[in-house]
């Protein structure tokens, strides 16, 4: 069967966040997709099958290297994008997954948009250890809705989420899948609204490149900030790439590019 590595939230190779992809005609049993997610040893790989109809074309499973998660946004364009580029589906596509049913629509230009259901943003008190984890001082925090499971932190400025080195032991404990620091841009001019890095030791992921998740919540949070529904983020360290958010109530859409960058053969 076909594998490809696909660089999502980017039109360069080698930037944006990796992500494998396996189009199956069904799914085989969970050891055996989590042990394929082991050995490509990405932040995710996406396991699709086409569905005969319904509400949604193909189903959709997602694997971090230690575990399965509820939803995924980088994959989830990633596997949008090798259904296009192969001709296995045009316009768009609608997945079903943990969190409902997600659609993506694919334009000429290879443009993806992602429709996403918006998280809820709860105010909470930091976690005892969270500043000492991080290394930077946390001006707010929110928890997030079930399928994500994150805390999104906001830190006094870019620069503080930029040099960002976490103890990443001390951070596993502290949110059932990750940590999202995050600030607005410090230039009006920079081509981004605000920035952010996500942290998810606790399924088996120091840092997420790009999260397409997050952005969920952090669509909901700049734009009461900002008074705005259409945004654009910077998220990474090393890896960087840009999400388009635009809110719209209960559901966001995510927009990206993908680029397809290693397609070889999976012999197990």
């Amino acid at each position: 069967m076909r594998i490809r590595i696909v660089d999502a939230f980017t039109d360069q190779p080698f930037s944006g966040n990796p992500a494998g992809v396996l189009l199956l005609d069904s799914f085989p049993d969970d050891a055996w997709l989590q042990k394929v997610a082991a050995e490509v040893n990405l932040s995710e790989t996406a396991f699709a099958h086409p569905l005969p109809g319904g509400e949604a074309d193909w189903a959709l499973r997602w694997f971090t290297p230690t575990t399965e998660v509820d939803m995924c946004g980088h994959a989830t364009l990633a596997t949008a994008h090798v259904l296009h580029s192969t001709g296995t589906a045009s316009g768009s596509v609608r997945f079903t997954a943990r969190c409902g049913v997600l659609i993506t629509t694919t334009e000429a230009d290879g443009t993806i948009t992602m429709d996403f259901p918006t998280s809820s943003l709860t105010p909470v008190s930091a976690p005892e250890g969270l500043e000492k984890a991080l290394g930077a001082e946390v001006l707010a925090v929110h928890d997030t809705a079930a399928h994500i499971g994150d805390l999104l932190v906001e830190l006094h400025d870019e620069a503080a989420v930029r040099s960002l080195a976490p103890d990443f032991a001390a951070l596993k404990v502290l949110s059932s899948r990750g940590v999202i620091a995050t600030a607005a841009a410090e230039r009006p001019d920079s081509g981004y609204d605000f920035v952010s890095r996500g942290f998810f030791p606790a399924v088996g992921i120091d840092e997420d490149p790009v999260t397409g998740s997050a952005h969920t919540a952090l669509a909901p949070y700049w734009s009461a900030r900002f008074g705005r529904e259409d945004l654009t983020g910077f998220q990474g360290g090393a890896r960087t790439g840009r999400v388009r958010t635009r809110l719209r109530g209960a559901r966001t859409l995510l927009n990206g590019h993908a680029v397809t960058v290693i397609e070889g053969e999976l012999s197990a």
